[in-house]
């Protein structure tokens, strides 16, 4: 249930679902323009070659390591758009509407506020993941915005104070990369087009497709 409690983020993702399809980690055009990033898959003419296997790491987990952008912009609209049933309940409905009625006036974005979790990663502009063996690093080009997904072991922080991004702690479970996050900010929305903001986690398999599952 979306309630004033879950709406600050104490609980831990589990049920409503959305996918967002990511492109493969393949240069992207900013610093060093020309060069070619090294460790990335390549054809026989020198381009990054998108079918294949996801490079590892020494521990042989696959290597987020890269350039990842986001193929569409539709998921920021809409992080249901492909048919995901959204379990509503009331309160989260009528929200929802009003948002949708006055064309999302007060989304975070309007007023230079961050964006949360889901919708940065909706965002079309370029993301850099760094994986070390005890933190993933995201840096956002938008916003010039950073996350910190720890995998040193640590558990979640408890009633942590509110962030935009959260807390994240991440494991590997074969070859997907689980991340919970809790202490979101109730001032981010799922998307732009109004979802309220519960608790997150991501999915990330070595098939270059990313999963976000949210609930209350």
């Amino acid at each position: 249930m979306y309630t004033p409690h879950s709406m600050r983020v104490k609980s831990v993702v589990r049920s409503v679902v959305f996918a967002a399809a990511c492109a493969c980690a393949a240069p992207v055009g900013a610093q060093w323009l020309g060069y070619p990033t090294p460790g990335i898959p390549r054809l026989a003419n020198g381009q990054p070659n998108l079918t294949a296997p996801a490079p590892r790491t020494a521990d042989g987990h696959p290597d987020l390591s890269g350039i990842w952008q986001t193929t569409t912009g539709k998921w920021l609209v809409d992080i249901a758009s492909d048919g995901i049933q959204v379990p509503w309940t009331p309160r989260a409905r009528a929200l929802f509407d009003e948002r949708q009625a006055n064309y999302g006036k007060d989304r975070p974005s309007g007023k230079c506020i961050s964006h949360g979790v889901t919708d940065f990663h909706a965002l079309t502009t370029p993301t850099k993941y760094i994986q070390t063996p005890a933190v993933t690093i995201v840096l956002f080009e938008s916003y010039n915005h950073y996350r910190q997904i720890m995998t040193d072991g640590r558990p979640l922080p408890k009633d942590p104070e509110p962030a935009w991004l959260g807390y994240s702690v991440g494991k590997w479970e074969g070859s997907t990369f689980v991340v919970d996050t809790n202490g979101l900010s109730e001032k981010t929305w799922l998307d732009d087009g109004g979802l309220l903001q519960p608790a997150c986690a991501l999915h990330r398999a070595d098939d270059h497709r990313e999963q976000a599952t949210v609930s209350d």
